[in-house]
């Protein structure tokens, strides 16, 4: 029975060693060439293989981002961009129209916003925070205001069938909204420590007295916010209909606009789901007991959540020279300069192969590497930070992802790649999306970025040879996108959610680089089919 289980096997392997020597027979020599700053024969020399030009987003959509922007960054080659925050409120579940009894006090009514942050407790039971998503030790001021824009879920122009969008430039209409100031947190700086909650409960039926409760909080912006407004806008309207759902909350309390002032380094970078307004109130209710009137002290609270529609206010402070500079880019022959920036920022664009001179639809290189039946085993692009125009060190993107802009999604090699599953988002999709090569010095050398599926299928599956777009990102790992207001050619009307949430910049060699050794190269490496 051994015997008859094994045999199967064998002729499956024996057929498989004969199947290779006659694919051996097909193979011609394997060769390498680097395609950019050389080409792929001597007819060809007028070709510029990858043609690459940045230009300035149109404005970008800000809802619906997986995290949110809260501060002031200075980025050395692009100055400074500023982004606020308009967020609208819910009830949480189950406290809608809510019940308060007479003479109701508002004790306290805390704000708070955590970062993201890793809390190690040590042998003694004392909590310390690595921050992430954080940047900046400067001051600046949060102002709070009621907003009195209305932030609708969907866009009445298609018929109210469509998500409304929001984008990054609507700042200014979201200051000509602006309600009560309600609170203004001056000199906020960020800090590690984390926030020690202590509780101390009521005692029991029986007079007993139960045990402190003590909470730890991550660090955030932890505020007390003033008690007037909340029972004026929340305890003062008990009973009408402002409160008994949260669609009628939301129309009644419009939102939240954190609007911040200040020119030096501090952006916070948020996960609004775990952001909460907690609003402690209490009650004195008089109890007769016979001869006696005695009160019986109620303490309750309502939480406030951040989670319906939030969107962020973008605004950069350019340079002339790198506003110049994306004026007019060159989409023929392309550029010597490559800029990327994100927010609400500057993306690239890459075509593949050059021209169809021939006019059959297809790039010549390409048609003649299809011609070639070319076996791509590798191929690359490489991106060189420009140093002459970069302040090196750590305000440098470690990620740049690229995308198919025309149907807006990640190449085939993004979904092959097998470092998608790790921890941390840094090291995810590296085999794919490179992380940023430093010298010795710290600063950044280049990125390479493979493509090795994508050059197949458009060799061996006829696939489209689709432009690319070149964009920072925050984490590659997010695969969503979000919609520019109107499209950018060549028919860009997407941009990764990974660049919206991004805060830095860089610049890169082009393909027409003065510094031949640096330009932008796509490297192939091939085995020829005889």
């Amino acid at each position: 029975m051994r015997i008859k289980n094994v045999l199967p096997a064998l002729l499956a392997i024996f057929g498989a060693f004969i199947f290779l020597a006659s694919c051996e027979e097909d193979l011609g020599t394997i060769g390498s060439e680097i395609i950019g700053d050389q080409n792929i024969n001597a007819t060809l020399d007028d070709t510029k293989t990858v043609i690459s030009y940045s230009r300035k987003l149109l404005p970008v959509q800000s809802n619906g981002l997986p995290i949110y922007q809260l501060g002031s960054y200075n980025d050395p080659v692009y100055g400074r961009t500023t982004a606020n925050l308009l967020t609208q409120l819910t009830i949480s579940q189950n406290q809608t129209d809510p019940i308060f009894n007479n003479g109701v006090v508002v004790d306290s009514v805390i704000l708070y916003m955590p970062f993201f942050s890793e809390g190690t407790t040590d042998d003694d039971g004392n909590i310390s925070y690595k921050l992430d998503s954080v940047y900046g030790a400067d001051p600046i001021d949060i102002s709070i205001f009621e907003s009195n824009y209305f932030l609708r879920d969907f866009d009445p122009a298609t018929g109210f069938e469509e998500i409304q969008n929001y984008y990054t430039n609507q700042g200014s209409t979201f200051d000509a909204f602006k309600g009560e100031l309600i609170h203004t947190i001056p000199n906020f700086l960020i800090s590690s420590e984390g926030f020690t909650i202590v509780t101390i409960p009521e005692p029991d039926d029986a007079g007993v007295q139960p045990d402190t409760i003590t909470t730890n909080l991550g660090p955030g912006i932890r505020v007390e916010l003033p008690p007037q407004y909340w029972k004026e806008k929340i305890i003062d309207v008990q009973g009408g209909p402002q409160l008994i759902n949260n669609n009628n909350f939301r129309e009644y309390l419009r939102g939240l606009y954190f609007k911040v002032a200040g020119t030096g380094d501090n952006l916070s970078k948020f996960n609004l789901e775990n952001a909460r307004i907690d609003m402690y109130y209490s009650s004195y209710n008089p109890l007769n007991m016979g001869d006696e009137l005695a009160e019986q002290i109620d303490n309750r609270s309502i939480t406030f959540e951040f989670n319906a529609i939030s969107v962020n206010s973008i605004e950069t402070e350019y340079t002339t020279e790198i506003g110049d500079n994306l004026m007019n880019p060159n989409t023929v022959d392309g550029e010597d300069r490559l800029y990327l920036k994100g927010g609400d920022g500057i993306m690239t664009i890459l075509e593949l192969f050059g021209p169809d001179n021939d006019g059959n639809g297809v790039a010549d290189e390409l048609d003649q590497m299809r011609t070639e039946k070319w076996l791509i085993n590798e191929a690359n692009l490489i991106f060189y930070v420009d140093k002459d125009a970069v302040t090196g060190g750590s305000k440098e993107p470690e990620r740049i992802l690229i995308y198919d802009v025309e149907n807006n999604t990640a190449l085939i090699d993004y979904a092959n790649d097998t470092t998608s599953s790790a921890e941390d988002p840094l090291d995810s999709y590296t085999t794919h999306l490179g992380r940023l090569e430093r010298g010795n010095d710290g600063s950044g050398d280049f990125y390479k970025i493979r493509i090795t599926n994508h050059l197949s299928n458009l060799i061996h599956r006829d696939s489209t040879n689709i432009s690319l777009g070149l964009v920072v990102s925050q984490n590659v790992g997010v695969p969503t996108f979000q919609d520019l207001e109107n499209a950018l050619a060549p028919g860009v009307t997407q941009i990764p959610a990974s660049s919206v949430i991004s805060h830095e910049g860089t610049v890169l060699h082009g393909n027409t680089s003065i510094n031949g050794a640096r330009r932008l190269k796509l490297q192939i490496y091939y085995t020829e089919s005889n």
